[in-house]
């Protein structure tokens, strides 16, 4: 990417290919302030196609808005590549997204009087880049991969809204971006033309470029390589939405800010049978085996959990005082979890009859393996380990 307002160790290998850090953007209204994003924190990898989900104004579009540059945060940083985008000037920032960013809007944003082909020659035009014939050649290459080479001289009026939506993205790849914002792509179209969309999403995703795309749409959002969460301006943690779905997202964002996340060495054991426990873990990173002691000191394996299930409810739900089995991360790898306190667990099953009920159901599956496991020293997976 083309640099300008360079960081000094811009020559230094980065983890990340955007970085969002402690983003805050403050709207002032007649009816006073309004904070849309409440520092917000967002990392992206080269190739990751990431969707970003929550429900209305919770702050999908703002967050979009911090990386095209069409709005700047009140507070903290936005770095792409070696760019820190929000230090640029207006004509600065023009320069550097003609061939740094491409932008799909909702709403398609073609020129009605330039035919398709034309307003897909039109990025390289005003960036100069490419000679004429050449960018001539690249915007029917462009228009033919994305299935519009027949209508590629019908201007925008002559063509559907899918037709339109995929040639906007035709000219958001004009310049050969490596990152691609789409917000909500796909909010106007039917299901049959959202999904070709998508697809070409997913492709350009395969071929390497870095996309980040706003969506109402949960099915769609599902087919990224991540989903980014936002309730009332704030992210919620991934793992907790992947383990409570059933939860709403405010509650959702009230786990996330009371969980601690805590790591555990391969080995280690985090809940000792007979011994007292307090809290509700969600498994981030890594497995645990699940372990049931027998009185000569035999230890017999029920399950082994993984990434998005949970363990700790059964001690939690019953009140009871000291742990039914034991909880060990595995021998091959460390074990990364998110702990949620007892109190604040119980306000949370009062507060959600559809987490409560799933979870006493859960809970008598596991007592019973348990019990099976004992008589008949069998190991299998927890039925219904994870909320679904």
């Amino acid at each position: 990417m083309q640099s300008e307002h360079c960081d000094p160790e811009a020559g230094a290998e980065r983890a990340s290919l955007i970085e969002m850090r402690r983003i805050v953007k403050t709207y002032k209204t007649p009816a006073g302030t309004f904070e849309a994003l409440k520092g917000v924190d967002v990392a992206l990898d080269h190739g990751e196609f990431v969707s970003v989900v929550g429900r209305s104004g919770s702050g999908k579009s703002t967050l979009a808005n911090m990386l095209t540059g069409i709005d700047h945060p009140t507070s903290g940083e936005v770095r792409i590549g070696d760019t820190y985008v929000h230090r640029l000037s207006e004509s600065q920032m023009a320069r550097w997204r003609g061939t740094n960013l491409g932008i799909v809007f909702q709403f398609y944003q073609l020129l009605p009087m330039l035919s398709l082909l034309e307003n897909t020659m039109l990025p390289m035009d005003l960036a100069g880049l490419y000679n004429p014939s050449q960018r001539l050649e690249r915007a029917m290459a462009l228009l033919d991969r994305v299935g519009l080479s027949q209508v590629a001289h019908k201007m925008p009026s002559e063509v559907s809204g899918g037709q339109q939506q995929s040639a906007a993205i035709a000219r958001a790849l004009a310049n050969d971006p490596p990152l691609i914002v789409a917000d909500e792509p796909t909010g106007n179209l039917d299901s049959r033309a959202a999904d070709t969309v998508f697809g070409i999403f997913e492709e350009l995703s395969h071929q390497g470029r870095t996309i980040l795309m706003v969506t109402h749409d949960s099915s769609l959002a599902k087919r990224a390589s991540r989903t980014i969460l936002l309730a009332d301006g704030e992210v919620v943690d991934q793992t907790v939405a992947r383990t409570l779905p059933l939860l709403t997202h405010q509650q959702m964002l009230k786990v996330t800010k009371h969980a601690q996340r805590v790591e555990f060495a391969p080995g280690e054991t985090i809940i000792r049978q007979g011994e007292p426990t307090g809290a509700f873990y969600m498994i981030a990173v890594g497995h645990a085996d699940v372990l049931i002691h027998r009185p000569r000191g035999e230890e017999i394996p029920v399950a082994q959990l993984g990434p998005g299930q949970h363990f700790g409810e059964v001690e939690l739900l019953q009140g009871r005082a000291s742990a039914v089995a034991s909880i060990r991360a595995t021998p091959r790898a460390r074990l990364g979890v998110l702990a949620l306190a007892r109190h604040v667990f119980s306000e949370l099953i009062e507060e959600s009859a559809a987490l409560r009920q799933h979870l006493w159901q859960t809970m008598q599956e596991r007592l019973a393996q348990n019990l099976e496991a004992q008589r008949g020293r069998k190991r299998g997976p927890y039925a219904a380990a994870q909320v679904a």
